[in-house]
């Protein structure tokens, strides 16, 4: 009798654990559903977060030639390989794109826009080294004709402001205004707005930035001591947008802010390791892509991936930062005018 009840004890500890066995197979399949369905919840999310603009069907072929690149060897690069020519990206700031998370940050109106900074960055072949060039808001211009968003064209417009081209036209406007003063083709376009650059810079934990001189602002709400400060989401944003408070009040003494704060931002990404934490990655890749717009060209999550892989050595101390020469307006004091022939040549070199 006791051998039976050993046999039948051992018997419903064997059944005991093949149920267990059962039910941990269960719950880590569970678990790897779960995780692969989170996990493709999250990149359908961040790739419908992204807005894009048809640029190149809207523009055609009245535009700067693209930049000629060396082809490479038949054979020597698999499709997967890393692009490594030479690119020309618009990035504009925009002040506006209608929501209240916009307009708490000081975003104007929900029926117009601005952009607010305008950089072409320009990535060298091999996209270890790049230049941003920096264009004055308040830079007058010949805007050419445009596409307009409501359908027609508008008129060219002599000595307009060089911001009024994306308020008149959208990006397809600000695009051809850009490569008309410079006789640059721009490869992509990458538009953030105010809510979206907070969010970002909050995302990867503040951003540290060091001025030269106090700072008091009271269009931009911003105080700050001169020295070295972490600033967060909306603290960097108002920095971003102060004229009044430094140099001169122009525009000018903004884009060295604005220059010394993009530089800033690239060491905060390098230095943070955001793979190793993927809630802090998801959150800055949200942050990102729910604050773009894009030409179709990286209108993908898998586009900005890309992009972003193929720029893996290039370093903050590799960016150089410069302003299109100007002089002021002979027009108006409170404007200004491409510098020539310095300018030109500036553009000449990022060719």
């Amino acid at each position: 009798m006791t051998g039976h009840s050993e046999i039948g004890d051992e018997s419903r500890r064997t059944g005991r654990r093949s149920v267990q066995r059962k039910a941990a197979g269960l719950t880590l399949a569970g678990a790897l559903v779960l995780g692969i369905a989170t996990a493709g919840w999250a990149y359908w999310h961040l790739n419908n977060n992204i807005k894009s603009v048809d640029i190149n069907s809207a523009l055609g072929d009245d535009r700067p030639a693209k930049a000629v690149t060396t082809p490479t060897p038949s054979g020597t690069a698999s499709p997967s390989a890393l692009p490594t020519e030479a690119l020309n990206i618009l990035v504009l700031g925009s002040d506006s794109r209608s929501g209240k998370e916009n307009q708490e940050l000081g975003g104007g109106s929900s029926t117009g826009a601005r952009s607010d900074t305008a950089m072409v960055v320009h990535i060298d072949a091999g996209r270890t080294s790049a230049t941003v060039v920096s264009i004055p808001r308040d830079t007058l211009v010949t805007r050419p004709s445009c596409p307009l968003p409501s359908g027609g064209t508008s008129a060219v417009a002599y000595d307009a402001m060089f911001n009024s081209a994306y308020s008149l036209g959208g990006p397809v406007c600000a695009v051809k205004t850009v490569e008309s003063i410079t006789d640059v083709r721009m490869d992509h376009y990458i538009e953030i707005d105010f809510s979206g650059f907070a969010k970002l810079v909050n995302a990867l934990g503040g951003v540290t930035v060091t001025t030269d001189e106090d700072i008091d602002d009271d269009d931009s709400h911003l105080t700050l001591a001169a020295g070295t400060h972490t600033l967060n989401g909306t603290r960097a944003l108002a920095l971003a947008r102060t004229r009044h408070g430094i140099g001169d009040g122009s525009d000018l003494g903004r884009i060295g802010l604005q220059q010394m704060l993009a530089k800033a931002l690239l060491e905060q990404i390098a230095s943070t390791n955001l793979f190793a934490d993927p809630a802090e990655l998801y959150a800055v890749a949200d942050a990102v892509t729910g604050s773009l717009t894009t030409d179709t060209g990286l209108d993908s999550l898998n586009e900005l991936m890309r992009l972003g892989q193929s720029l893996k050595g290039l370093s903050a101390d590799e960016v150089r930062t410069v302003t299109m020469p100007v002089v002021t307006a002979a027009s108006d004091s409170n404007r200004v005018v491409a510098d020539e022939p310095e300018a030109g040549e500036l553009w000449d070199s990022l060719r």
